[in-house]
C-alpha cells in the first residue's frame, strides 16, 4: 500500500492512498465469498448459487462493500504509520478510482489537532481576591432570614412614612408613550405592575421614586417622574425621564422576629442562635471557597491562552461559533431583547461569539495536552459529577452540557491546580 500524507496549515493534512491490485483482488474475493455463502437467489439453495450469478445479482452491493472495506483498512494503516499525528476527524474520501491496472486510489482530507508547545503551566501567578466572612456579612444573612419570617400588618390610620411597605399598581411612560414601546421587549417587565410591594427608603426602585409615595394613603393616586440612571440596564432609555402613574392599594408595617434562640430553633431545630450563626458562617465560607476555586481556574485558563497561540480547526471553529452565537441569542431573548434588537446586534454578536469559540477550543486543546503530559485520567462518574455541576451553574439540562463535554482524556486533577505547585 502506498500512503502519502502531507501536513497543511490550519490543522489540515492531505492523505493520498494507493491500494495495490493484488490487495484489491484479495479483499474482493473475501467479500464475494461472504455473499455466495449468505445471498438468497431464487432457484438455488443458500450457498449453492454460481459465482457469476451472485456477481451479477449483487454487483453494486459488492462494489460498495469492497470500496468501504478498502477505505477503512487504508485509514487504519495510514494512522498506524503516522502515530504522532492526532487525527480529530476524517472528511469524506474524494477522487475514489478503480485504476485500469486493478489498483484502487483515493484522497482524503484529515482534520488534525493543533501542534504547539505547552507553556510552563506550573507555578503560574494568578491574582486571587482576598475574601473573609466577617461578622457583618453573617449579620446581613441573619437579617435576610428574619425578613422571611417577618409579620406584616395593614396600616389604615395614617399616611405612608419612611420604612413602611407600600403595595402599588403603576404604569410607566416616556414622552407619553408606553415604556415598552420606547425601550422594547426588555423594558416590558418595568412598564406596568399590580400589587407590587416596595419599601419606602431611598435605595428602593429608582432614586426619588419612594419619596413621592410618602404622605399617600391607600387608594390615593399620584404621578411620579424619575430620570433613569446612566447605568440603567436598557441602554436605549438611559438618562430619559420616565413618568409613573401610581395607585397606592395598601400600606403595611413589618415586624421582624427577635434574634434569639427561639428564632434559631425555627430555622434549624435544636439549634441556638450561636449555632445558627456558625452554620451561616460555614455555608458562606464554603460558597466563597467554591467561588475562589472558579476564579483560580478561570485565571489559569486565561493565562494559558495568553502564553500560547495556535490555529484551531476551521470546521470546529465554525461549529463552536454557531453554538456560542445561539447561546448568546437565547440569553438575550431571555433577558428581554426583541428579535429586532438581536438582528441589529448580529454582526457584533458573531464577532464576540467567534472570540469565545476560539478561546473555548484553545482551552480544550491545552487541557487535553496537559492531561496527556501528566498522564491523568478520570472515571465516568467523576466526569458526570463535574458536568452536573456545570449544568447547574449554567442553568441548562445535564444532557445538553454532557453532549458538549469531552468524554476522553479528561483530567482527574484539574490542570489549574498545578499553578500552586
Amino acid at each position: 500500500m502506498n500512503i502519502r500524507l502531507e501536513k497543511k496549515e490550519k490543522c489540515l493534512a492531505a492523505l493520498s492512498i494507493e491500494v495495490p491490485a493484488e490487495a484489491v483482488a484479495s479483499e474482493r474475493a473475501k467479500i464475494l465469498k461472504a455473499f455466495i455463502r449468505q445471498a438468497r437467489i431464487p432457484g438455488f439453495r443458500p450457498g449453492k448459487a454460481p459465482r457469476a450469478v451472485i456477481e451479477k445479482a449483487h454487483a453494486e452491493d459488492i462494489s460498495q462493500e469492497v470500496e468501504s472495506r478498502l477505505i477503512q483498512n487504508s485509514f487504519q494503516e495510514a494512522l498506524k504509520e503516522n502515530e504522532d499525528l492526532k487525527v480529530l476527524n476524517v472528511k469524506n474520501p474524494e477522487n475514489v478510482t478503480h485504476q485500469a491496472d486493478g489498483s484502487f486510489t483515493f484522497d482524503a482530507e484529515l482534520i488534525t489537532s493543533p501542534e504547539f508547545s505547552l507553556p510552563d503551566y506550573k507555578g503560574l501567578d494568578i491574582e486571587v481576591p482576598k475574601v473573609e466572612v466577617t461578622d457583618e456579612i453573617v449579620d446581613e444573612n441573619l437579617d435576610q432570614l428574619r425578613q422571611r419570617f417577618a409579620d406584616y400588618e395593614d396600616i389604615e390610620d395614617r399616611a405612608a412614612e419612611k420604612g413602611d411597605l407600600a403595595v402599588i399598581d403603576y404604569t410607566a411612560t416616556i414622552d407619553g408613550k408606553p415604556l415598552e414601546e420606547v425601550g422594547g421587549e426588555q423594558a416590558k417587565p418595568l412598564a406596568s405592575n399590580e400589587g407590587y410591594w416596595i419599601r419606602l427608603d431611598e435605595e428602593a426602585f429608582f432614586p426619588g421614586f419612594t419619596d413621592g409615595l410618602i404622605g399617600l394613603k391607600p387608594n390615593e393616586e399620584k404621578k411620579i417622574s424619575v430620570t433613569l440612571p446612566d447605568d440603567f440596564p436598557i441602554e436605549t432609555i438611559r438618562g430619559m425621564d420616565a413618568d409613573f402613574s401610581v395607585t397606592v392599594t395598601g400600606l403595611k408595617s413589618e415586624t421582624l422576629p427577635d434574634l434569639d434562640d427561639e428564632f434559631a430553633n425555627k430555622i434549624e431545630q435544636g439549634k441556638s442562635l450561636d449555632d445558627l450563626k456558625a452554620l451561616i458562617r460555614d455555608d458562606l465560607e464554603m460558597r466563597q471557597k467554591r467561588q475562589l476555586e472558579e476564579i483560580k481556574i478561570n485565571g489559569v485558563l486565561a493565562k494559558l491562552n495568553e502564553l500560547v497561540d495556535f490555529d484551531v480547526p476551521e470546521d470546529f471553529l465554525t461549529s463552536e461559533t454557531q453554538s456560542q452565537a445561539d447561546a448568546m441569542v437565547k440569553e438575550g431573548m431571555e433577558a428581554g431583547m426583541s428579535e429586532e434588537q438581536v438582528k441589529e446586534r448580529q454582526g457584533g454578536l458573531f464577532e464576540e461569539a467567534e472570540v469565545r469559540a476560539k478561546n473555548s477550543l484553545k482551552t480544550n486543546f491545552l487541557l487535553t495536552e496537559i492531561a496527556e503530559t501528566e498522564e491523568l485520567k478520570v472515571e465516568n462518574s467523576d466526569v458526570l459529577q463535574r458536568v452536573t455541576m456545570m449544568a447547574k451553574q449554567a442553568k441548562k439540562p445535564v444532557e445538553e452540557v454532557y453532549e458538549r463535554a469531552p468524554k476522553e482524556r479528561t483530567t482527574q486533577q484539574h490542570p489549574s491546580e498545578y499553578a500552586s505547585q
